[in-house]
């Protein structure tokens, strides 16, 4: 893994952009990926295309392999090396061909092609010759009708070559319906079996058994065939071969030359006799998307035969195979420990962000509450210091205790909020402003060396946030009815001062 990364960081930024590309499209490891690439010429389309359809050999490498690996010219002294001991000759030895042969992944092609539409110029030019046409017909039409023998005549001539053009009568279907036809077919003419039949195309079994490594049997029949329908009750019903494709490892797929589906199976297979059986399977051997054919089974023949020679190609492969699943475990292992961990980091990260939001938000909030309990310190502070300066501006316009000498002046008993009770008399002029002012500021006349304001404080608007009020009877004398305090109150009178705020807003 370590190679693998260490050369990915070392390509150019083009093969970096096409290996990303071809990883993400085929999910496939970086070390097998690299020499499909270079192979390829980092060419993505067409590293896919042999990554899916399997890689053929490039007959470029296979004449350079063969031209190194060509033995040196005969001379004089290898000529007698040739006479056996028996006196025979020793041929040179033929290029054997592979045993494997690559197999591609054929997707069918559809038989029917789309209509066209006539261009309307050539329409247009060739609307004579229609109209032409249409009147001849009639004619003929007429004539047949004085004449019946010749439409029965020509009407058997024609029936005859559209039966001679039409062979099969077999409608072209997409790959799953032509394999449920096909199991259908097989079904009804040689009754129930327990063979099982990859109900798809070609390419998708071909898909499924490189995708999870298994062997893929590829079973083609021509019903023309003479020998088909003993090969169909000696072998494919047979117990035997039935054991065979009961392994969960294969994949058999079936099909009948009539389709053409199949019968383009059978040009990519190089099938050239039937009935035609051919196993294949992924070979790691050759790269790592190679499949390839490692057995053909063509002909009539006993079950027993058929079975063995599909077993021992099986057998021949099965360590390949065996390590290449082991491969692609671990490969599936890691991939999915580094997904659980990357899953985990996301969690964990996810989590450290919401812990970082809540305090974030924690921390705003307690700033707001810190800037709007500084905010209300201040305007407290400022208040508190208006209503100072207004009680210095205030007592210097309250009026003096009238003396011994004015005889009709209200004498009051006023209870403070500290509970200290203050007597004084006011003048018979004095009004309740008076009164109120001289309660509000009772503080400031009990200090000595109080510094007087000449004017109050700008835009403040002082409230008195208490009343007076007689305990007995009880009696509210407010601010805001007006008038002296002898009119309200009398020659004398006790008062308390009684506070219009709440505690819990006073604490506010």
């Amino acid at each position: 893994m370590a190679d693998s990364n260490t050369e990915a960081a070392q390509l150019s930024e083009s093969q970096q952009d096409a290996l990303a590309t071809y990883l993400s499209v085929t999910n496939q490891e970086s070390s097998e990926a690299l020499p499909l690439l270079r192979r390829s010429q980092w060419n993505v389309q067409i590293a896919i295309a042999k990554f899916f359809d399997g890689e053929a050999p490039d007959p470029v490498e296979e004449a350079r392999a063969a031209q190194e690996a060509a033995p040196p010219p005969p001379t004089r002294q290898s000529g007698h090396r040739e006479v056996l001991l028996d006196g025979g000759l020793e041929f040179p030895r033929s290029s054997r061909r592979s045993p494997r042969d690559p197999a591609p992944r054929i997707v069918p092609q559809p038989d029917d092609r789309g209509v066209h539409k006539t261009p309307l110029l050539i329409t247009l030019l060739f609307t004579p010759v229609s109209l032409v046409y249409k009147l001849f017909s009639t004619s003929l039409s007429f004539i047949g009708y004085l004449f019946p023998f010749l439409p029965r005549l020509l009407s058997n001539r024609n029936q005859s070559r559209a039966t001679r053009r039409n062979t099969t009568g077999r409608r072209p279907l997409n790959p799953r319906d032509t394999a449920a036809r096909f199991i259908r077919e097989f079904g009804e003419e040689y009754g129930d079996h327990r063979l099982p039949f990859y109900e798809n195309g070609y390419a998708n079994a071909y898909d499924l058994a490189k995708k999870e490594l298994k062997y893929l049997l590829v079973v083609l029949l021509s019903p023309e065939h003479d020998d088909t329908s003993t090969f169909i009750r000696e072998v494919l019903l047979s117990s035997q071969f039935e054991s065979l494709v009961k392994n969960p490892n294969v994949i058999l797929w079936a099909g009948t030359v009539q389709d053409s589906e199949a019968y383009q199976v059978s040009i990519g297979l190089n099938c050239s006799k039937f009935p035609f059986a051919g196993l294949i399977v992924h070979t790691p051997q050759d790269s790592s998307t190679a499949m390839s054919t490692v057995a053909r089974v063509t002909g009539l023949q006993p079950a027993s035969s058929f079975v063995s020679k599909i077993r021992t190609a099986m057998s021949q492969h099965e360590t390949a195979l065996e390590t290449a699943r082991a491969s692609r475990q671990e490969q599936q292992a890691t991939r999915n420990l580094r997904q659980e961990q990357e899953s985990a980091y996301e969690r964990s990260l996810a989590q450290d962000r919401e812990r970082m939001r809540i305090r974030r938000e924690a921390e705003a909030a307690r700033a707001r509450e810190e800037a709007e309990a500084q905010a209300q310190a201040d305007a407290a502070e400022k208040a508190a210091q208006n209503k100072e300066q207004w009680k210095r501006w205030k007592v210097q316009s309250i009026l003096a205790e009238p003396g011994a000498e004015i005889k009709n002046a209200t004498r009051l008993s006023i209870r403070m909020p500290s509970g200290d009770r203050v007597i004084r008399k006011f003048a018979p002029e004095a009004t309740m402003e008076d009164l109120y002012a001289f309660v509000e500021c009772h503080d400031v006349l009990d200090m000595d060396g109080a510094t007087s304001q000449n004017e109050p404080p700008k835009g403040y608007r002082h409230e008195y946030k208490f009343n007076l009020v007689s305990p007995m009877p009880r009696a509210v004398y407010d601010l805001a009815s007006g008038g002296t305090v002898a009119e309200r109150i009398g020659r004398s009178g006790n008062l308390i001062v009684e506070s219009t705020v709440d505690e819990d807003d006073d604490e506010e």
